[in-house]
């Protein structure tokens, strides 16, 4: 057994290398440069700042507590933009070359998370808070991103601020669970974003019609370690106290705030799941029971474990109560209720957010005002013009404009951007527009909800509906109503900036053609095509015993094609390994099955196909963010796409069956399984069928 471990530093950035950021006038001035969200002034320079690889990061001694963590994190970043970044951070005073952090603290004209970028022999940062030196650097990392291979910068003086103060992403981790990696990587990718609000959603429950009309059944998920109830905390996927904590102290050096959520009374089965008796017998087990003392008490102590002592779960400043949706008919029960936890939420400090449903629940029922924030998604609910007159602050998150709901068949699958780009703005709450300076509308969020539970969505799926979204509507929440240029222009554009340093979830590789990665066993030669390579070549000793090839390529996003001649020996046990990642495994012999299929995130599927024993057959996987198909010596066998889930009440959702291509490990270590495998070519498109016939054809004798 072998392990080969490719020693190639592969650029994978998604996006190809344009000169945008270097445009000029006819004299010379620097145009603006791109970056998302836009910089809201701009005053252009001559000429470039050129960004040695060892370049010193000084930060003003006078600021050196609230800005040394700031140059050190851009130092992190640039180590993770290219091998040839040293950059050196200290404190002092900046010579040419240098970029030197300073605030303007007492600067009343620069707003809250406001930054000016003087760009010329030294480049400086000049903030008016921490945060502001934050953002700062995310727009220098973003025109590095787009001139890598000189490493310069347009000079010229920028001055950006944004128009609102919440601008945020909510997801909904009970529904379908999401590694604590995920939510790190999606702090640093929300942050190159100057997204500053993230809301988990940290519990709820699926749609008693899909589990057999029966509660006992229904799916339902608390994501957060609880010792006062364990039975609280999900079997299936949670976070420990100690992990949610961590990801608190990680978003707020990234000037990212999470919002953490509980939501009761309803959507609230795991509540009753794991204390009997105080679920709604007349509404619903996924009701909390009003009238019963004991769901007060439940819920206290719920709260309470997050929110007491020295050291609290939750950190930051504000904590989401939920009250979303609860039966009308106790309007003044769920008005009584929302404001005791309103209440108990600030006796320990914390301010308050919630949904509200306070037009919804109608009533004389007093429910505390000042200082409290509700998300207003839905007019019939919270009408915001009602809740702005009472003295309600508001998050914009209109249903209609920015909900997705993968895969549902209602909402959105993907938002639609364009519209987004032209006619949205956090002013619009479904039907009511507001003027954009309304001093009670703190801006805006949108939002992912996993309604339909088990059908197959992944963390890469909803990464791929989200990244087109928070591109646009970054732009939004940072700039208004103002828009830079036509959403043609910006949406060409934004195909040149990535997710962050060091993050790359679509699974995008650069190549000057489609071709990316090959592996040619029979001369054992690797060869990987890069925009940034041309064509490297190692050699690899493959011969003999088992053997299997380890790579720094995780694997492959949609949309791409896999083409490889597959021989395998008639004994394989069952989910014998040929590719591999931590994202998805593709086996022969699928669950003893004999079929070759894939396994991903708990879900198998197989294709009806049984690779034959001892003979050469030219397999092709050709996976896009609809499903995955499966071509047999240049033939359609078949394509996993469009599937339905379909109950006993005759109730359907889809059955999502799409592929992240691995490819971290080429074969097997172990004696599962027994193949061979050669003429293997990944591409970073989707190949027609005339061309996969002819690779078919060109493969077909080699061994």
């Amino acid at each position: 057994m072998r392990q080969f471990l490719l020693l190639v530093a592969l650029l994978t950035s998604c996006f190809v290398y344009t000169n945008s950021v270097n445009a000029q006038d006819e004299a010379g001035i620097n145009a603006s440069p791109f970056v998302i969200p836009a910089l809201r002034e701009w005053k252009g320079g001559v000429n470039y700042f050129e960004w040695p690889g060892n370049i010193k990061l000084v930060v003003d001694p006078a600021y050196s507590k609230a800005l040394l963590p700031v140059a050190k994190l851009l130092a992190e970043d640039l180590r993770l933009v290219s091998p040839d970044m040293r950059p050196k951070v200290l404190t002092g005073q900046p010579s040419p070359g240098n970029v030197y952090f300073t605030l303007r603290s007492n600067d009343g004209s620069l707003p809250a998370e406001g930054y000016v970028l003087d760009i010329d022999n030294t480049l400086r940062i000049e903030a008016k808070d921490s945060i502001g030196a934050i953002w700062a650097t995310r727009s220098l990392l973003q025109m590095l991103e787009q001139d890598h291979l000189h490493h310069r910068i347009p000079k010229g003086v920028a001055r950006d601020y944004p128009k609102y103060a919440v601008r945020g992403f909510v997801l909904d981790v009970a529904r379908k669970f999401f590694t604590i990696e995920f939510l790190r990587d999606y702090v640093k990718f929300m942050s190159y974003y100057k997204m500053n609000d993230f809301q988990i959603h940290l519990s709820d429950n699926g749609f008693k019609g899909f589990f057999g009309d029966n509660w006992d059944s229904t799916y339902a998920a608390f994501r957060l370690e609880n010792t006062t109830y364990p039975n609280l905390t999900a079997k299936d996927g949670s976070y420990s106290k100690a992990e949610f904590v961590a990801l608190q102290q990680m978003a707020q050096r990234y000037g990212v705030n999470i919002i953490p959520e509980i939501d009761v009374p309803a959507h609230s089965l795991a509540f009753s799941k794991a204390v009997p008796g105080i679920g709604s017998n007349l509404y619903g087990q996924d009701h909390l029971d009003l009238n019963n003392p004991l769901t007060y008490t439940v819920v206290d102590n719920v709260f309470k474990e997050y929110l007491q002592g020295p050291n609290p779960v939750f950190i930051g400043n504000e904590v989401h109560i939920g009250t979303d949706e609860y039966a009308k008919k106790e309007a003044e029960k769920f008005r009584a209720f929302t404001d005791h936890y309103i209440r108990f939420v600030e006796g320990y400090g914390k301010k308050v957010r919630m949904w509200g449903s306070l037009t919804h629940a109608e009533g004389t029922t007093p429910v505390k005002v000042d200082d409290v924030t509700m998300n207003l998604w839905y007019n019939g609910y919270a009408d915001p013009k009602t809740m702005f007159d009472l003295g309600y602050k508001g998050i914009s998150t209109p249903d209609g404009w920015l909900y997705i709901v993968p895969a549902a068949g209602y909402y959105y699958d993907y938002l639609n951007t364009k519209k987004l780009y032209e006619d949205w703005t956090p002013n619009k709450i479904g039907d009511a527009t507001f003027d954009e300076n309304y001093p009670l509308l703190r801006g805006g969020s949108f939002a992912v909800w996993n309604d339909h539970v088990g059908n197959g969505i992944t963390e890469k799926d909803v990464h791929h509906r989200v990244f087109p979204a928070m591109q646009v509507l970054s732009q939004k929440m940072w700039g208004g109503r103002t828009k830079p240029m036509s959403y043609v222009d910006f949406a060409a554009k934004s195909k040149q900036i990535g997710e962050g340093p060091g993050l790359n979830m679509l699974g995008r590789i650069v190549s000057k053609d489609s071709l990316v990665f090959s592996l040619d066993t029979k001369e054992n030669v690797v060869k990987i095509h890069n925009a940034h390579f041309d064509k490297i070549k190692e050699e690899l000793d493959l011969k003999g015993g088992s053997s299997y090839l380890s790579t720094n390529i995780p694997g492959i996003g949609y949309d791409y094609t896999v083409t490889f001649n597959l021989k395998p020996s008639k004994d394989n046990m069952p989910d014998a390994v040929l590719f591999a990642s931590k994202d998805a495994v593709v086996m022969l012999n699928i669950q003893g099955s004999g079929k070759l299929g894939f396994s991903r995130e708990g879900y198998s599927y197989s294709f009806n196909y049984t690779p034959p024993a001892d003979t050469w057959t030219h397999i092709t996987i050709k996976g896009n963010n609809k499903g995955t198909a499966l071509y047999v010596n240049g033939v359609l066998l078949e394509k996993l796409e469009g599937a339905k889930r379909t109950f006993a009440n005759g109730k359907q959702t889809a059955k999502v069956q799409t592929l992240f291509f691995p490819l971290a490990y080429i074969g097997s270590s172990s004696s599962a399984c027994k193949a061979q495998i050669s003429q293997l070519k990944v591409f970073n498109r989707e190949l027609d069928e005339e061309v996969i016939k002819r690779i078919a054809e060109e493969v077909k004798n080699q061994k």
